[in-house]
C-alpha cells in the first residue's frame, strides 16, 4: 500500500466532504483503540477542528491510560485539537436502574454493551450539533462489511467512515506512518463495551488476521467444504458474522406500496 497517497487521499476527501457540507469540523470518539487513534489523526490532518471525546462507561485502566497517550501525542503535534472527557458511567447506572435485567444473563450483558455505545453515539452528535460539526467513523473494513462486529445506531451511527475501506492490518500499516503512540499500536483490539479488558478476538473467537484471511475467502466463492482444521473453523466463524449482521451492513427495508393500492 502505497501509504503516503492514501493518506493524502483520506485527509483530502475528508476536507472536500466537509467543506460540501457547509460543517466546521469533525467530532470523533476516542477509545485508545488502534482504529480512533487513526482516525482522529487523520482528521487532525485536514486542519479542520477536530474535536475528540474520551467518554467512559466503567473503562478498563488500560484503556483510559492509552487514550490519554493518544490526546496527548494529537495536542503535541496539532493546533487544531480539542478534547473533552464525559464521564458517562453515572448515566449508564441510572439507565441500568430504569430498565428490566430480569432476563437471560447473556443477552441482559450483550443489550447493555450496545446501550453503552449508543450512549456514546448520543454524545457524539449532542457536540456535533452545537459545533456543526461532523461525526467521524471509526469503524474499519473487516468490522463494517465482514463481519458486522459493531452496534447498529451505536458506533455505527456516524456521518461518514474515513477508514471503512481499509483492512484491520491496513489501519495498523497507516497507523505506524502516522506515528501512532506504541501502547495502542501493541495493544489487542477492543470495543471496551464491557468493562474489562476481553478483547475482539475473546469475543469473536479468530484474530484480525484470520478474519481478513477468511473475508478475502469469500470473495472468492470459497465453500466451507474447501477447508479443514483452524481454516475451516475461522471460516465457519465469518460466515456466521456475516450472515447473521447483514442487517447492519444492508440498507433499511422499505415497505414498498404498490401503485394501485394508493
Amino acid at each position: 500500500m502505497q501509504l503516503e497517497k492514501v493518506v493524502n487521499h483520506i485527509v483530502n476527501w475528508l476536507k472536500d466532504y466537509a467543506n460540501k457540507s457547509g460543517v466546521n469540523g469533525f467530532v470523533i470518539g476516542v477509545s485508545g483503540g488502534i482504529d480512533s487513534a487513526v482516525t482522529s489523526t487523520l482528521c487532525a490532518q485536514t486542519d479542520l477542528p477536530v474535536l475528540c471525546l474520551e467518554m467512559p462507561i466503567h473503562q478498563a485502566t488500560s484503556h483510559v491510560s492509552r487514550c490519554q497517550e493518544h490526546l496527548l501525542f494529537l495536542k503535541h503535534k496539532y493546533t487544531n485539537i480539542s478534547d473533552c472527557k464525559i464521564n458517562l458511567t453515572p448515566v449508564f447506572e441510572a439507565f441500568k436502574s430504569e430498565v428490566s435485567t430480569n432476563s437471560d444473563a447473556v443477552k441482559v450483558d450483550m443489550a447493555l454493551a450496545n446501550t453503552r455505545a449508543r450512549m456514546r453515539m448520543i454524545t457524539l452528535y449532542y457536540h456535533a450539533g452545537i459545533h456543526n460539526y461532523l461525526v467521524a467513523g471509526t469503524g474499519n473494513k473487516v468490522e463494517d462489511f465482514g463481519v458486522g462486529f459493531y452496534t447498529k445506531y451505536g458506533d455505527g451511527g456516524v456521518d461518514l467512515s474515513p477508514i471503512a475501506d481499509l483492512l484491520k492490518s491496513e489501519v495498523y500499516d497507516i497507523g505506524s506512518y502516522l506515528g501512532v503512540p506504541d501502547s495502542i499500536m501493541k495493544a489487542p483490539p477492543s470495543d471496551g463495551l464491557f468493562g474489562d479488558t476481553r478483547s475482539d478476538e475473546d469475543q469473536i473467537g479468530a484474530n484480525y488476521d484470520e478474519l481478513e484471511w477468511a473475508m478475502k475467502m469469500d470473495d472468492l466463492h470459497k465453500k466451507i467444504t474447501d477447508f479443514s482444521g483452524r481454516e475451516r473453523e475461522v471460516f465457519q466463524i465469518f460466515k456466521n458474522y456475516n450472515s447473521k449482521n447483514q442487517h447492519k451492513m444492508m440498507p433499511i427495508p422499505v415497505c414498498k406500496i404498490p401503485n394501485d393500492l394508493k
